[in-house]
């Protein structure tokens, strides 16, 4: 389970009623670039004040008796509090961090600076699992290698390829896995079930439209149809699904 909050007691008594709930580990959101969540203090805007995200982080650990992590940007403005941070975050009992090197500003643009997850691998004695452009298995191996990060966590990878997790774990094992297109179609099927059942149509489709914006940036044969996934007029689901997954087999298989 994942917090989002900037008040220490409030966040404290959130981790005691998740652990009540069975969640098995929680985590603290210090990386959040959204200006919704940063404008009451929390996410990325902890970055700020090392000596508040440790108060915040510090009351979370003491409150529960399951491992507590801290998923945190290079900082907020820029990356000057980047060490004293990453301090903070050790100090207060964490049991790892996960790092995402862009800060607050940068928010998803340039490059995300690896060197900076090898920085706190140096730095830091609790495990860092370091997060930011794995794309594909390539990637992941050269995350790992690059920066002797503990683990990878993968975030809008998994979206722009969600066969991503099975790829690196066979890679692993000393298999190939064939990606397979009736589970991503299936997947689709459940999201779309899965949704409010008071969600309008128009919501509903934007949601799915939302979703293949990032299936279609995995190339740039698949980015030249994007446009036309974004832009379709279908108001029946499985239509649309039909004509999305036609233009994303389309542009997968020139």
């Amino acid at each position: 389970a994942q917090i989002i909050g900037s008040d220490p007691e409030l966040v404290a008594e959130m981790g005691q009623e998740l652990a009540l709930r069975g969640a098995l580990h929680i985590d603290l959101n210090c990386g959040c670039p959204s200006n919704t969540v940063t404008g009451r203090g929390a996410g990325s805007s902890l970055l700020k004040d090392p000596n508040f995200l440790n108060q915040v982080a510090s009351a979370l650990v003491k409150a529960v008796s399951i491992p507590v992590s801290i998923k945190m940007r290079s900082g907020f403005n820029d990356i000057g509090l980047f060490e004293e941070n990453l301090l903070a975050a050790q100090e207060s009992g964490a049991d790892f961090i996960a790092l995402h090197p862009r800060t607050k500003v940068d928010g998803y643009g340039p490059p995300a600076r690896w060197d900076l997850i090898a920085k706190a691998k140096t730095m830091l004695k609790i495990p860092v699992v370091g997060n930011g452009d794995i794309l594909c298995v390539d990637d992941a191996l050269r995350m790992l290698k690059e920066t002797r990060c503990d683990a990878l966590m993968i975030g809008r990878g998994s979206v722009i390829n969600p066969f991503i997790f099975h790829q690196i774990r066979a890679h692993f094992s000393g298999n190939f896995y064939e990606p397979d297109w009736n589970q991503l179609e299936t997947y689709f099927s459940v999201y779309l079930a899965e949704m409010p059942p008071d969600s309008s149509r128009k919501l509903k489709i934007n949601k799915l439209k939302q979703l293949f914006s990032f299936l279609f940036k995995g190339s740039e044969r698949l980015l030249e149809r994007r446009q036309k996934v974004l832009t379709a007029t279908h108001t029946d689901y499985d239509t649309f699904l039909q004509f999305a997954f036609s233009l994303l087999k389309e542009g997968l298989m020139e």
